[in-house]
């Protein structure tokens, strides 16, 4: 099952809550960030494309990265061309250790952008009211509101995606999450569709 939803929205207090139910999830963003530094041929990857600057020694220059995510949609995607499939041939490969679990969930901002929808049964899609989320963002990362701002705007809108998502779990401040996560949780176990737990398309 993929899991998405925009920035701020509260992706990884749901997936927490799926995980106590003892459900595996794969946070792409967190391993993109560990192949960074540990995949040889995505590093030289990105050297030739962006520049050995986008590189501190053996760590990816986060301030760089954070540049070419904001600067330009061109450059964003330019990047993410050249991340994903790293990315998606790392998430197979931990799907497979965990086939023994009636269902797994991967947790991506850009689930539909990125084509991952494709590589998985079903989308939970998490939401929240615009100004929650930016917010929350502010408080967590110490960003000023047009900083937040730009970031959403690099995203699909709501209404792009939402339409797609086979489950919509509503996180706003006085919304409820345990009681909508363990519905989907129930819905999961008790259809055969979760099986098996990753779909692995070309």
């Amino acid at each position: 099952m993929g899991l998405t939803g925009g920035i701020g929205s509260g992706k990884t207090t749901v997936c927490k809550l799926f995980e106590r139910l003892g459900v595996p999830v794969y946070y792409a963003d967190v391993e993109a960030r560990k192949l960074y530094s540990e995949n040889t041929e995505l590093k030289k990857a990105l050297q030739i494309a962006f520049g050995d600057t986008v590189y501190e020694g053996k760590e990816i220059n986060k301030s760089k990265l954070r540049g070419l995510l904001l600067d330009s949609a061109e450059s964003a995607e330019k990047l993410n061309a050249i991340v994903h499939p790293y990315v998606f041939e790392h998430y197979e490969n931990w799907c497979r250790l965990k086939a023994q679990h009636p269902y797994t969930i991967k947790e991506a901002a850009i689930l539909f952008e990125s084509g991952s929808y494709k590589r998985v049964h079903k989308v939970v899609g998490v939401v929240a009211p615009l100004e929650t989320r930016i917010m929350r963002v502010m408080n967590r990362d110490g960003l000023s509101r047009s900083d937040v701002q730009a970031r959403i705007n690099r995203q699909w809108p709501e209404e792009k995606w939402l339409s797609q998502c086979d489950f919509v779990i509503n996180n706003a401040e006085a919304a409820s999450l345990e009681p909508q996560v363990d519905a989907i949780h129930k819905a999961l176990i008790n259809t055969a569709e979760t099986k098996p737990n990753c779909v692995f398309k070309a």
